[in-house]
């Protein structure tokens, strides 16, 4: 179904309850203790978390091969990413105020229960057939105490999505950053493409600075980063102008998410509460958004299971025919060992043949050993010979005799029907063995006959 830097997910078939479910399978080495630290923290806090707009975790399963684990999760059908670029069809207010209710919601639920994502994007945020929305992917995701201080790490969030502290290498961060991601994505649905597409973490802080200004000396000064990355120049604010198209309404929501300072960013719990849930149009039922189309999970599995018969059936196709050939490549090659017997030799044979009864004409084609004078019918005169004037089949070459039934027959041996036609009539006359009742009736007087049966002319 995708694949990430430490995982893989399936799609697999529950055994016992026949349902279709999603196996991410975790790539981790024993021997690494951070290795089966990052994997025991996913599966804590997926069973920490119960949501409706949170993956839900199904289980685990352990694979024979070493190192190598799965975590089951429900099926979801499409994810936000694949809704948003749509080519077809942009999103409605509507709509974009259902998917952002349920993605605060389920970050209400993280960030209450001390954790953050650290990786929200559209890609993460899964859909099911019904339109809900699940937050997924809880890789990256870690503990939090906004009252205790804790170095973390400021290498998360994707690129495009990550907050301008963490690109300038802030280590004491909280839920400000889930919260940046969440704007990002808000536009996003709004513009149907990508507001901040950096190439290098140099060009992401200056697409921000143009888009949400040049940061004030307080900022840095309260922040205490690095000045490196300060841009040579200063910028205004452009949001007006980026966002111009957006509604009006919108307009708050975003300039909250996306400011740069992550303190005036507020929460997930207060973003809920933004006048731009209120205003007309509500958001839109479940039933409302639209479906990304995809097969059905049991055709899907039927698919794959008879491709991969074909494919099976494909190969074993292919290896005997591989074995014919290389079979035929070891026999002995009798074409190429063949001589060509002496032209009087075999005009004899064919003579001894033609002269014979029909049966006698098959009899030697189908054994060539066997000579002309074991035939099943009584020999004519003609064909009676001395052994020493008779020559014999076996006289000419071995090959030709062994290779007589796959070579056709030597030009000298063919005849023209045309000039020797009334000769062949003879011959074949003279082959026809009749009984003699047969003469008798032939002979018989009809006339005779016909009073012996009573019969009246």
């Amino acid at each position: 179904v995708g694949s990430g830097t430490y995982s893989n997910v399936y799609r697999a078939r529950d055994r016992d309850t026949g349902k279709i479910v999603a196996l991410k399978k975790v790539r981790f080495d024993t021997t690494e203790p951070e290795s089966i630290k990052f994997m025991a923290r996913e599966i804590m806090i997926l069973q920490k978390l119960d949501h409706p707009n949170i993956i839900k975790l199904e289980g685990l399963a352990t694979s024979r091969m070493q190192y190598s684990l799965y975590i089951v999760f429900e099926y979801m059908q499409s994810d936000l990413t694949s809704i948003i670029s749509r080519p077809d069809m942009r999103l409605s207010e509507a709509q974009i105020k259902c998917y952002m209710q349920q993605l605060l919601a389920g970050l209400q639920h993280c960030h209450e229960r001390g954790i953050l994502h650290r990786d929200i994007k559209g890609s993460n945020l899964l859909i099911d057939k019904n339109g809900m929305l699940k937050i997924a992917d809880f890789g990256l995701a870690n503990y939090f105490n906004p009252e205790e201080k804790r170095s973390l790490t400021s290498r998360v969030v994707t690129l495009w999505y990550r907050a301008p502290e963490l690109l300038l290498g802030a280590t004491d961060y909280g839920i400000g950053i889930d919260l940046w991601s969440a704007g990002c994505l808000m536009a996003e649905m709004f513009a149907g493409r990508p507001i901040l597409p950096g190439r290098t973490e140099v060009e992401q802080l200056h697409k921000i600075f143009k888009l949400c200004g040049t940061p004030t000396e307080d900022y840095w000064r309260k922040t205490k980063l690095s000045t490196t990355f300060r841009p040579p120049y200063t910028y205004r604010s452009n949001k007006k102008e980026a966002f111009g198209h957006f509604p009006v309404s919108s307009w708050r929501l975003l300039n909250v998410l996306l400011a740069l300072d992550p303190a005036n960013r507020g929460s997930a719990s207060s973003a809920l509460q933004d006048e731009f849930f209120r205003t007309s149009p509500l958001a839109c039922e479940l039933s409302e958004l639209p479906v990304v189309y995809k097969e059905d999970p049991e055709t899907v599995l039927k698919l794959e299971r008879r491709r991969h018969k074909a494919q099976q059936r494909s190969q074993s196709q292919k290896e005997r025919k591989k074995k014919i050939i290389e079979a035929d490549e070891t026999k002995p090659d009798n074409v190429s060992s063949y001589k060509e017997p002496t032209k009087s030799k075999v005009t004899t044979v064919f003579t001894l043949l033609d002269a014979g009864s029909s049966t006698t004409t098959t009899t030697t084609t189908t054994t060539t050993r066997t000579s002309t004078s074991s035939s099943t019918s009584k020999p004519t005169e003609k064909e009676v010979e001395s052994p020493e004037s008779s020559p014999r089949s076996t006289e000419s070459d071995p090959n030709a005799i062994r290779n007589i039934n796959n070579r056709p027959h030597l030009p000298n041996a063919r005849r023209s029907r045309a000039n020797n036609s009334k000769k062949d009539a003879m011959n074949r006359l003279s082959r026809v063995q009749r009984s003699q009742s047969t003469k008798d009736f032939r002979d018989l007087d009809h006339k005779k006959f016909n009073k012996l049966l009573d019969v009246v002319e």
